[in-house]
């Protein structure tokens, strides 16, 4: 590995010790707002350290919805958590990942244990108490990660969740750019890498951006699961298709997070909140 690679993984391995402190010890004294806005912070300054940018084009979601994206790398989850707190579905091997297994867990993902009927039931139950206690619940319908390259076709399972209480969908356009704008695979996640080489690749690597493109909302009402796969993926993989968002017409954010509903922007996710002070 370079230098500046090595001194990034250093970096990354104090701000994943901070954020294993800040679960264990701060965040047992605050309420979900302020948790909320904790793994924001957290979220956007480990972005920071790995050198990755964040650029989000159109609205966050706001209310309860069930947010719907393509899967490329497991920094899909802390882009999208910089930009607005969200819980997240994953699958259980998460949970065995060294320190970001036990990060993911503390903050309140939802589990998922493949091929165990069971176990997809209780999923679901805890999607649906997720959406009726007012949080944003983030699914990657793939069930893996691609390259960035193409887009798998979506399971529909998930979408009955949104289809009984009602609620609204909100499909991303997830994409990784190199340091020209091209897309770029650095950051994927998929075949038979490991986490730690994945990392290592992404610290020892050209800065990246990571783009968010908010698209337009689904409504649930009247469709079938089945059919409510087929548009989100269709919504999904023509604005990939596209190429990159263009910010002549689209609202663009570089490192700017978008707040929890009812709270203060943070302006700067790369600074601790005030919470900290009156945690």
């Amino acid at each position: 590995m370079t230098f500046a690679g090595l001194c990034r993984l250093a970096r990354v391995g104090l701000h994943l010790a901070s954020g294993i402190a800040i679960s264990a010890s701060v965040m047992r004294a605050c309420n979900a707002q302020r948790r909320a806005r904790i793994r924001q912070w957290w979220s956007g300054r480990l972005l920071h350290v790995l050198g990755v940018e964040l650029r989000t084009h159109g609205a966050a979601p706001g209310g309860p919805c069930l947010v719907v994206a393509n899967h490329i790398s497991w920094l899909d989850v802390f882009a999208l958590s910089a930009w607005r707190p969200m819980r997240f579905v994953c699958k259980s091997d998460v949970r065995q990942w060294p320190f970001i297994g036990w990060l993911v867990w503390r903050n309140e993902a939802i589990f998922v244990e493949r091929g165990a009927r069971t176990a997809i039931a209780q999923t679901n139950r805890a999607i649906v108490a997720a959406l009726q206690a007012g949080n944003s619940v983030a699914v990657f319908p793939e069930g893996t990660s691609t390259d960035g390259t193409r887009v798998l076709p979506f399971h529909a399972a998930t979408f009955q969740n949104a289809i009984d209480l009602r609620c609204e969908i909100r499909p991303l356009a997830l994409r990784y750019l190199d340091a020209h704008g091209a897309r770029s695979t650095a950051a994927a996640y998929c075949n038979d890498i490991s986490f730690m080489a994945s990392l290592r690749t992404i610290a020892n690597g050209e800065r990246l951006a990571v783009e968010i493109v908010a698209l337009e909302p689904q409504q649930s009402d009247g469709l079938h699961r089945r059919e409510l796969a087929t548009r989100t993926h269709a919504a999904i993989t023509t604005r990939l298709e596209r190429g990159s968002a263009d910010t002549a017409t689209e609202r663009s954010s570089c490192l700017r997070a978008a707040p929890p509903s009812g709270s203060r922007p943070i302006d700067n996710p790369n600074r601790a909140p005030a919470i900290f002070l009156r945690a």
